[in-house]
C-alpha cells in the first residue's frame, strides 16, 4: 500500500464475501452476459438485455494472469468498493490471485478548500492513474462521480458496474428534511451542484462546505458543526450506514451528480487483455445512462467548479435525461429534458449532445463565462 507517496507492499486481502461456490455462483449471475438482468436504475426495475460484448468469447478466452492488482484510494468508501470487485473478480478467475494496492490521493490529502479551489476531480484519481502507467496495478476502482469527463491519453474505462441508488440523502437529527429547517440553519455539502439546488429552494438556510470522507462528515455533523449535511445516498448503504439517511432526497429537488451511485474501473488502453477480463462486469443499462450523463458535461465542459447535475433513467426501453446548470447562489438554474430510444453508445452520447444543445440555447455558454470569471 501506499500513503502519503510511500510504497509499501501491496496487501492481498480476502474478499469481503469468501470465494466459496456460492459466491461463485452469484458472480456468475452478476456476470452472465448471455441472460437477462434485473436492473436498478433510481429505483425503476426492469429486464434489459445485456451488452453482448460483455461476455467472454469461449473461442478465444483472456489469458489469466496468476496475481491482479487493484489500485484503489484508502478511505472506508473506497475499500469497501475495491473489495467488492475483488470478490466478483476472485470469484470469476479463482486460477488468479487478485490484491489491493490502496493509497492516499491528492483530493484525501487537502481538506481545507473546495475542489473547485484545488484541481477538481482529477485529485481522486491521478495517483491511481499512475500505477495503472506503470505497471504496479492492473485496474483502478473509482466512483464514477469522481471520474474526469475527459481521461488522459492512454487511460480508458471499459466497465461500469451497476448503480446503487442514485439520490441524495438528508442526515439530521434536528429536521425531517433541508426544507423543514428554520431560517439560518447550518447545511453542510461538498458540492456546488447541491448548494446550488438547496439555496434556490431556501435561500434563507446558510449552505456552508463539508470536506473529508464520508466518516469524517458524520463525526462534524455529530459534533453539531451543522443542523443537517446532504450525502450521497449509496455511499451510506455500501457501508451500512443506511439509518443515518432521515430523509431520501426526489431527484426533482435535487438532481444528482453525473455517475452518481455508480463505480467506473479504469485501466492502460493498451491492456486489451483486462478489457476482455473485465467486461463481464459491465452493466450495459447503468453504462448507457452514464455515457449520457458524461456526455452533457464533456459537452459543456463541467468540472468541480461547475454546478451542474444529470441523470439518466430508463422507461421501457426509453433513456431519459435531465440536466441542469446554474449559478451556486441559486439566483439561476438552466433546465434540460430530452429522452430517446437509446441501445448504444453513440446514441447515448448524442441524447447527452442533446440536453447540452437545449441548455446551451437557454444561455448556457454566457453562465459558464461569469462561473469562470467569478
Amino acid at each position: 500500500m501506499r500513503n502519503g507517496g510511500r510504497e509499501q507492499d501491496v496487501s492481498c486481502y480476502q474478499p469481503v464475501v469468501p470465494v466459496d461456490a456460492p459466491c461463485r455462483e452469484l458472480a456468475h449471475a452478476y456476470c452472465a452476459g448471455a441472460n437477462f438482468r434485473h436492473a436498478m436504475t433510481c429505483c425503476h426495475c426492469y429486464d434489459f438485455p445485456m451488452n453482448p460484448a460483455a461476455t467472454i468469447p469461449s473461442s478465444a478466452p483472456p489469458s489469466i494472469p496468476p496475481r491482479l492488482v487493484i489500485a484503489t484510494r484508502e478511505s472506508r468508501l473506497a475499500m469497501w468498493q475495491a473489495e467488492h470487485v475483488q470478490a466478483l473478480l476472485q470469484a470469476l478467475h479463482p486460477s488468479s490471485r487478485v490484491c489491493l494496492d490502496g493509497m492516499t490521493t491528492r483530493g484525501d490529502q487537502i481538506l481545507d478548500k473546495t475542489l473547485a479551489k484545488v484541481g477538481g476531480k482529477g485529485l481522486f484519481v491521478k495517483e491511481l492513474e499512475l500505477a495503472l502507467e506503470s505497471g504496479e496495478a492492473d485496474l483502478a476502482v473509482h466512483s464514477l462521480k469522481d471520474v474526469p469527463m475527459v481521461l488522459p491519453a492512454g487511460f480508458a474505462l471499459p466497465v461500469i458496474m451497476q448503480r446503487e441508488d442514485p439520490r441524495d440523502a438528508w442526515v439530521s437529527e434536528r429536521a425531517p428534511h433541508f426544507t423543514a429547517l428554520p431560517p439560518g440553519a447550518v447545511v453542510g455539502t461538498s458540492s456546488l451542484r447541491r448548494e446550488m439546488q438547496i439555496r434556490a429552494l431556501r435561500p434563507d438556510l446558510r449552505v456552508t462546505p463539508l470536506r473529508g470522507n464520508l466518516d469524517t462528515r458524520l463525526r462534524k455533523l455529530d459534533a453539531g458543526q451543522y443542523d443537517g449535511i446532504v450525502l450521497a445516498a449509496a455511499g451510506l448503504k455500501r457501508l451500512g450506514l443506511e439509518a443515518r439517511i432521515r430523509a431520501l432526497i426526489d431527484p426533482a429537488e435535487l438532481l444528482p451528480a453525473v455517475g452518481q451511485a455508480a463505480l467506473g474501473i479504469e485501466i492502460r488502453a493498451d491492456r486489451a487483455d483486462m478489457a476482455v477480463m473485465l467486461a463481464p462486469l459491465d452493466h450495459a443499462p447503468t453504462h448507457l445512462c452514464a455515457l449520457a450523463e458524461r456526455s452533457v458535461a464533456r459537452a459543456l465542459g463541467g468540472g468541480c467548479s461547475t454546478p451542474l447535475g444529470a441523470h439518466a433513467q430508463w422507461s421501457g426501453q426509453t433513456l431519459e435525461l435531465r440536466a441542469l446548470l446554474g449559478l451556486p447562489d441559486g439566483s439561476r438554474m438552466l433546465r434540460a429534458e430530452v429522452a430517446a430510444t437509446v441501445a448504444t453508445s453513440a446514441q447515448a452520447d448524442a441524447l447527452g449532445l442533446e440536453a447540452a444543445r437545449q441548455l446551451r440555447e437557454q444561455g448556457a455558454q454566457a453562465l459558464l463565462d461569469q462561473l469562470e470569471a467569478s
